[in-house]
């Protein structure tokens, strides 16, 4: 505790620095970036070049005065979005050198004022934009010349990002990310996130909304680039309570610098919501209605000045969503190998919430205030029904049969508070802090048929599982620019976080729910805080010559304490070290002929296991495949090295990118087999069971290939797709035979996309993706696909749309072939998915919003970024993954634990 104060003292005596550091003039010098492309602050262009900067008011402004006016408006020709606080130069056409300038307000509006009779040009800079100079303007007596709007067109040769032109409506290629623009993507209308992210070149969704990126599931999934508990708990059911229809971009961040958490082994995956910040009131309503969800979407937004608030609401409907598996398995014990036969039909409905209030306000045109409160809710209900479970033992045979039920809710509230202060452009000082905590109920209760009829109910158990997860967040970040061409980034940070899960087992004799505790199963709860304490500096360089660096380094110190209430033997957690790492990264861009991008990067990242990996709770409502977490796991190291060539050639544009990734105390998960009484307490039945949990084994290697392309026809028709290969190979560094296993094998998956934007409103899409088998420690995951088409009408001037959807129309079911195996154990699966469906959407925007308006608006807002923890499973009783189909085990929402 004494180290945390120590930091938190730190934290605040680095703001008080920030704060003094802010105030001395020249501090940071002019605008970043000015000596390549166009003037930094104040219209100075640069070391190479020796023009005086004429500034109004001051002892050097002795130009003549008159009583001329030209004002107007700069815009992003991309995006239609002001640039705002760009350099705005009044050239003397005479003498071709600058005598006036001014800077754009929030809004992206100028005016300079006080001009005397002649003929002038306007020079127009600003980082990321190429300049541009308008045509020769006559002033006379008295004149007020409004230009109108100037569009800007970003500069590929920008310091940090490089935007591919001609394609940013679909893609952007940034030094360190890749960008995803969703907006016009019509076959996901009354979709979630899920739906965006399987178009997203490099990631990989499966059929249960598990998300990968390059082969591995250890990504970070943020919102706007926050974090979020119920992310921690559970990316797949984070990504349903997101619309589609906000999405506004995803970013794929493969090589994230020094100023970044020490995320996975992957990468990071910021979704990016649709914001307004212009003046007015609006409110825009979707809904949607189809043979497996429905879908109800409002969001309002009012500014005015310099306020703004946001107000929405989210909420889904999933029914009718069925499937069915039959699962075959051997173990070995000491009396001989059991195999069993396992099949069963399923069922799964629920409800998803979001909703979130939004404020914001601009204390003047460099100062801003933010605060967001939001809250989700999850309310899903898994059946098995009919579990029946086949047993041979030398040639004697039994027969079982279960119904199980399982209920997974869930409620999270996120807070968030940012101060930014821009005092001069690229010098920046913000301040942030988040609150989230989620409270997840996992509950399930089995009805134990009579192994006769498979009718009557002899007894039940139940297993009920609370758990929370909580997190408060401080940060501080200070940036500056040094001379024209330089950027310097460094923070501290300070994370505290509290996992808790209480666990208890009841049984009942007969048809009855007289449940007690069970004798076979102790009630106990972890208790389990995690507190990290974190420093960083990066630093950025653009050259004349078109090379971009950015490096850095991070230091992170994690404090552990972690007990149970209940101490049992072998479960003192008083062992587990603190620890501290050290995080470099290096990214190098070259912008090389036919304005074509190559990258180069390596990182490293430390990943720690959340509380889907920890939760010890055994979960056994499959009785012959149980789960648990393993509180006792360390975190993996990864080192990451990515090197990608992008651009566009004649018509296409296409990226490509070698990558490989190590891994070190890979947490993966492992099966074993242990003997159990898979009966009642009244007619035990003692069976070898498969026990499946998480450990931190030897090694994990990939190395592969992402290939994307994409295509604008006719100006109307847009085709696209990408094919991600990558080899890998996991070793276990466990001495028993049981454990001590390998496997290797190829991996490839791969998407492709159409739209056609026609006459009157009218837009057509077609999409279709896969991934071939994954491999795993223990055997492999099968294969899976889906598609969809879809029709938009625009109508009222693109006020409202109606829409159709179909997805995997041809596939009743689609089936998915699993296999484990290890010298114990064999286990090979079959999941049948009934997931064809059609579905009508229906939007309307409501209000206007307008340009008109006193308000500020700062061109970057801030937030909290806590991207450390290892994602990927499902809080389901012992941290497995849930998968609809799967046997009733690994996890009381009915699903196996997903291997590597």
């Amino acid at each position: 505790m004494k180290k945390i104060s120590l930091s938190l003292f730190l934290v605040a005596f680095s703001l008080i620095s920030f704060q003094t550091l802010a105030q001395f003039p020249g501090g940071g010098g002019g605008g970043f970036g000015g000596g390549m492309r166009g003037p930094g602050m104040g219209g100075q262009r640069g070391n190479d070049q020796k023009e005086k900067t004429f500034i109004p008011g001051t002892a050097d402004d002795d130009r003549p005065r008159g009583n001329g006016k030209i004002s107007g408006l700069l815009m992003d020709s991309t995006s239609s979005q002001p640039v705002e606080y760009a350099t705005i130069a009044l050239i003397d056409t005479k003498t071709n050198k600058p005598i006036d300038g001014t800077t754009a307000d929030g809004k992206g509006k100028f005016t300079l004022s006080k001009l005397a009779p002649g003929t002038y040009k306007l020079q127009y800079s600003f980082l990321g934009y190429s300049n541009k100079t308008s045509a020769p303007i006559n002033i006379v007596k008295g004149s007020d010349i409004n230009v109108g709007v100037v569009k800007l067109s970003q500069d590929v040769r920008t310091l940090g990002e490089v935007t591919v032109t001609g394609q940013a409506a679909l893609i952007e290629e940034k030094v360190d990310r890749l960008v995803y623009n969703a907006e016009k993507d019509i076959t996901s209308k009354g979709g979630d996130a899920t739906d965006i992210m399987r178009k997203v070149p490099m990631l990989s969704v499966d059929l249960d909304g598990n998300v990968s990126l390059r082969g591995s599931s250890n990504v970070r999934v943020l919102i706007n680039n926050k974090p979020s508990t119920i992310v921690a708990t559970s990316v797949a059911d984070a990504l349903k309570q997101i619309p589609a229809d906000m999405i506004k971009s995803v970013e794929v961040i493969t090589s994230p610098s020094a100023k970044y958490d020490a995320e996975g082994s992957a990468g990071i995956i910021n979704i990016v919501t649709k914001k307004n910040t212009l003046q007015g009131a609006t409110m825009n309503v979707d809904m949607g209605t189809g043979n497996r969800s429905s879908n109800l979407n409002l969001n309002a937004s009012y500014r005015q000045g310099k306020m703004g608030f946001n107000l929405g609401g989210f909420g889904r409907a999933m029914y009718n969503i069925k499937g069915a598996f039959n699962s075959t398995q051997s173990t070995v014990g000491q009396v001989g190998t059991t195999t069993t036969i396992q099949s069963a039909d399923t069922r799964q409905r629920g409800m998803f919430g979001n909703y979130q209030l939004g404020w914001d306000y601009d204390i003047d045109k460099n100062t801003s205030l933010t605060a967001t409160v939001r809250y989700g809710l999850r309310n899903m209900t898994n059946f098995q029904d009919n579990l029946q479970t086949l047993s041979y033992l030398n040639l004697l045979a039994s027969m079982s049969g279960r119904n199980v039920a399982t209920k997974n809710t869930s409620g999270t509230v996120d807070a968030n508070v940012s101060y930014t202060k821009t005092y001069k452009p690229n010098q920046e000082l913000s301040v942030l802090g988040l609150y989230s905590r989620n409270n997840n109920t996992n509950n399930f209760v089995a009805e134990l048929l009579n192994g006769t009829d498979m009718h009557t109910i002899t007894g039940r158990q139940r297993n009920d599982n609370l758990s929370s997860n909580q997190e408060s967040t401080l940060q501080i970040d200070y940036q500056t620019p040094i001379k024209k061409n330089q950027l310097l980034e460094f923070g501290g940070k300070g994370i505290f976080r509290n996992v808790n899960s209480d666990y208890k087992y009841f049984i009942a004799v007969g048809d009855n729910e007289n449940y007690q505790n069970s004798p076979n199963q102790q009630a106990n709860t972890l208790n389990y805080d995690q507190n990290i304490t974190a420093g960083y500096v990066a630093y950025t360089y653009a050259s004349k010559t078109k090379w971009t660096l950015k490096a850095g380094g991070r230091y992170e110190y994690t404090f552990i304490n972690a007990h149970f209430n209940q101490t049992e033997q072998g479960s003192d957690l008083s062992t587990i070290p603190n620890y501290g790492v050290f995080v470099p990264s290096v990214n190098v861009s070259k912008s090389i002929k036919g304005g074509k991008i190559v990258k180069l990067g390596y990182n490293r990242r430390i990943q720690r296991p959340g509380i889907q990996f920890l939760n010890p709770n055994v979960n056994v409502s499959n009785p012959l495949n149980i789960s648990q977490g393993n509180p006792f796991l360390k975190p993996e190291l990864t080192d990451n090295f990515e090197l990608g060539l992008s651009g566009q050639v004649k018509k296409f544009y296409l990226n490509a990118t070698l990558f490989a990734r190590v891994t070190n105390n890979s947490i993966t998960s492992v099966r074993d087999t242990v003997t159990r009484n898979t009966g009642s307490v009244v007619n035990p039945v003692y069976q070898q069971v498969i026990s499946s949990s998480f450990q931190n084994i030897g090694k994990e290697q990939a190395y592969g290939v992402n290939l994307f392309t994409n295509v604008t026809l006719f100006s109307i028709w847009q085709m696209g797709g990408g094919i991600d290969l990558y080899h890998t190979y996991l070793t276990n560094n466990n001495a028993s035979a049981v454990y001590g296993a390998s496997n290797s094998g190829w991996v490839i998956g791969g998407r492709l996309f159409t739209s056609v934007t026609l006459k009157n409103g009218w837009g057509l899409q077609g999409f279709g993706g896969g991934r071939g088998r994954q491999i795993n420690l223990q055997g492999y995951q099968g294969s899976f696909a889906f598609y969809n088409l879809g029709v938009k009408k625009d109508f009222n001037n693109k006020r409202g749309s109606i829409g159709i959807g179909a997805e995997n129309f041809f596939n009743h079911p689609f089936k998915v072939r699993s296999e484990s195996k290890s010298p114990i154990l064999t286990q090979s699966s079959v999941n049948s998915m009934y997931n064809a469906g059609v579905r009508v959407n229906f939007s309307y925007r409501l209000g206007k919003m307008s340009l008109d308006g006193s308000g500020f608006s700062l061109r970057r807002k801030k937030s909290i970024n806590n991207d450390d923890q290892k994602g990927g499973g499902d809080d389901n009783g012992g941290g497995q993954q849930q998968q609809q189909s799967q046997p009733a085990g690994g996890g009381a929402g009915g699903g196996r634990p997903r291997q590597k």
